[in-house]
This record gives C-alpha cells, structure tokens and sequence, in this order.
C-alpha cells in the first residue's frame, strides 16, 4: 500500500505518516513548512517529502491521498484530486480504518490540556508495562516522539475538536470511537468554524454517542459546560475529577506535590515538576482512565514522578545569569491564566516578565480580546507583540494592562528590549502557539550579549 500526505509536516499528519511506515505502507508527502523536528524525524523513517502542493508531487501508484485540515477548495492539488476523481481521506479517517479500529482507543479531548494529559496517560500505560500505541499532538519527552504504533491493544489519542477536513465538518474525535473518553474542560474556542459554545457541546455530545456501554467517561465535574454536554445524553459510566470521584488535595500551593483521592479515600501522593492546579486535574484525569484499562492507581501514581514532560509546555528554554526563559503554547485566556498561576506559586514574589503572540485563529478574530488583559493579572511585566494579519487592535489590551504592558511589532526589538529590562532572579514567559519568529533563542542570545 503506497500514501501520499498532503501537509505532512503538521503535528498530527506526521504523526500518521510515522504510523503507517511502522505499519508497512510506504508513505510520500507535501507542504509548504517543511521544517524540523517532525521533516527530521519524517526523512529518518524515509519519508518523501515534496516542497509545496504542486499536482505534479501526487505519485501515479497512490492508493490513497490523504488530506489535511489546512487544504482548501480552490487549492490546484485539491482541484486535480477532485477532478480526476482520485481516491483521498481524511486524516481522522485514515486513523481509525487503519490503526484505530480494532484497538482499545483512550481519547483525550477538552478545550485544555490534552496533548499533557494524553502524554501523561501514555507514559502511565508505559511505565505499567503495557507499550500503549500513541498520537499525540506534540512531543512527550518520556518519547521523544509524538506518534508510536505500540505493541499493545491500547492506544492514546490527542482529540481534537476542530473540523476534520474541507469535505468533513465534523469534528475530527467523531471519527475515534473511543472505549475510553477523557473529557478535560469545554470551552468556547476555534471562532473560526464554531458559531458559538453551543454549537462545540453538540461535537463532544456526538463523541459521546460512540462511547460503548462497556466503556468509560472521564470528565471534569467542575466544568458546567461538560454537565449539561453529559445531560444532552451519556449512555456510558462516567467518572468525575476535579470535583466528584478523584480528587486532589495540594502540599504544596504550585501542584507540585498533592495527595489524591478516588470516592473519598486518599490512595497516594506525588511528587513531581509539573507546576498548576490544571496539571493536577490532568493527572487526575490520566490515573483515572489507566485505571479503566487495568492499572491500578498506585501503580498509575508510581508513574507520575518520572514524567518529564512535554515540549512547548512549561518548557525551560534556558537560563543565563539568573535569568530563566520558559516557553510555552498556551494561546487562550484560560490557558494563560492557568499557565501563568501555576508560575506564580511556584516562584512567589519573583518578577515574571510575559511575552504573549495572539496566533491562534480565535485570537485573531480577536474572539477573546475582552479576557486577554485580565488573563495576564499574574504577570509584573507584559509585552504583546502584533503579529502580521491580526485583524483588531492591542491598543485595548494594553489600556487594561496599565503600565506593565507595552507593545512592539518587531521580533528582534522585542528580544532585544526584553533581555536589557531582565534582571537575575526574573522568569520570563514566552507564550504562543506557534515558533513565534524563535524569540526563545533570540532572548537567550541577547541575555548571553549582554553578560559576555
């Protein structure tokens, strides 16, 4: 069997181009971002990967073209698939008739926190000796990878509410059929495609349609979104986090040390570098479906001190003379929040100096633009930068934030203003869901400049 993928370079299409050549299918591939770690890790399992959509990089002997969410009607390779009636599907799709469909599907889905709590729930299964399969959307550094197909039934999966492809509006978790269902949180997001909350809580309430009997939901008790979601209709067992079956009690105020209990009754303790109240609901969430297929919770605890985390999530990028530099991809006002919260617990009065890129689609719709400034409250210092195509204006934001925020268009100033204002003992906090023009490497250098 021969594939070609088109847009092969993003997070989740690479990840199925790594599963299919560990399942014996040769894989090609397009797009026009071709660049590391995913090209990297692509061209080390002998990926073709052709620069741009030209129709010409479509091979002959393809069984299938796979495709994107990125592609669009109008684009020349989606034109001359249609119009040569060449087989094609969706990425989801593909997933589930050729990985998913006789596995034991985990699925991790919310507005919040999935990609953590799937690597989370991955490395439970892993360390309990059950080498789950996994596709991920970003990069477990227990793995190294975001994709495994495993040797197990079990399988993890990132899933993700957002449109599954130009002939498929349907959410791309509809297509998972999940005999466990992590629900983390539920709100509004991807303005771009979703008129409204409403409009996203018929989504998760299909999801749960597909959950079996026999299955498990795991949802967040204290998300009122999720209840009246599950109240539409859930003919599967739900256990409740946050609030309800599991429960967490913090030692220490930054989450990085809690107690959990299951139905009233403390089962352990953890230890371990993941920082927030929010990561402590994702462990919650992850112990709880490892339990569903067979881990008991010390061992599910066991594993949580040797999580070492995910890429672009916390992620300490550097420190130089005393200044540290964080990266990561929170990109909505509850995300920022919770991101910036658990930093403050953790380094007390320290000054946390934010730079925050408003990428994301929503963003840029400016969808959330009243609850951006109160989201940064935490932060001493903000500097927002304006990327190219923001269809509104900062000025508003700014006006909220009072003296501590300052704008800039320009990455290397914004590098080069924020490494001279750092002093030692700062923690800045760089905060996107994209490379952000490598401003993490770009603020280390001018800090290292300056100490030279």
């Amino acid at each position: 069997m021969k594939i070609h993928i088109l847009g092969i370079c993003g997070t989740f299409m690479g990840g199925i181009a790594l599963l299919a050549r560990a399942s014996g299918i040769e894989v090609t591939g397009s797009d026009s971002n071709i660049y590391p770690p995913m090209s990297t890790m692509l061209a080390a399992e002998g990926v073709v990967i052709a620069d741009g959509y030209d129709p010409a990089h479509l091979p002959n002997d393809v069984d299938a073209i796979v495709v994107g969410n990125f592609m669009r009607r109008g684009m020349p390779v989606i034109e001359h698939v249609l119009d040569r009636n060449l087989p094609y599907i969706s990425g989801p799709q593909w997933l589930y008739e050729n990985i998913l469909r006789e596995r034991w599907v985990l699925a991790v889905a919310g507005t919040h926190g999935k990609t953590t709590t799937a690597s989370l729930l991955a490395w439970i299964l892993e360390y309990a000796g059950l080498k789950p399969g996994f596709l991920i959307g970003g990069v477990p550094e227990n793995f190294g990878i975001s994709a495994r197909l495993g040797d197990s039934p079990f399988f993890v999966v990132e899933a993700d509410e957002y449109d599954t492809a130009f002939f498929d509006k349907r959410s791309k978790f509809v297509h998972y059929h999940p005999r466990t269902a992590i629900l983390n949180n539920l709100e509004y997001d991807h303005a771009d495609i979703f008129p409204d909350v409403q409009a996203i809580k018929i989504q998760f309430h299909h999801l749960l349609r597909m959950v079996p009997s026999n299955g498990l939901v795991v949802a967040n008790g204290a998300d009122a979104h999720l209840k009246s979601t599950l109240e539409m209709g859930c003919w599967t067992p739900v256990e409740q986090f946050a609030l309800g079956d599991w429960q967490a009690e913090l030692i220490n105020a930054d989450g990085s040390a809690f107690r959990v209990s299951y139905q009233g009754e403390i089962v352990g303790s953890v230890q371990w570098d993941l920082l927030g109240i929010h990561n402590v609901h994702n462990a919650l969430a992850a112990l709880a479906a490892a339990r569903h297929v067979g881990v008991p919770i010390e061992h599910g605890i066991a594993a949580l001190p040797s999580f070492k985390g995910v890429k672009r999530r916390m992620q300490l990028r550097g420190q130089v003379q005393g200044v540290s530099v964080y990266d990561d991809f929170a990109h909505h006002p509850t995300a920022i929040t919770a991101t910036l919260a658990g930093l403050r617990a953790k380094v007390g009065q320290g000054r946390i100096i934010a730079l925050l890129e408003p990428r994301s689609n929503t963003m840029r719709l400016g969808t959330h633009k009243e609850q951006l400034a109160h989201s940064l409250t935490d932060a001493d210092q903000v500097w927002l930068y304006q990327p190219a195509g923001l269809n509104w204006d900062l000025t508003a934001v700014l006006e909220g934030l009072g003296a501590k925020g300052q704008l800039q268009q320009d990455i290397d100033q914004l590098a080069a203003k924020v490494a001279s204002s750092a002093q030692a003992g700062d923690h800045i906090l760089i905060m996107s869901n994209g490379g952000f023009g490598g401003i993490h490497d770009k603020v280390l250098a001018e800090l290292a400049k300056r100490n030279a």
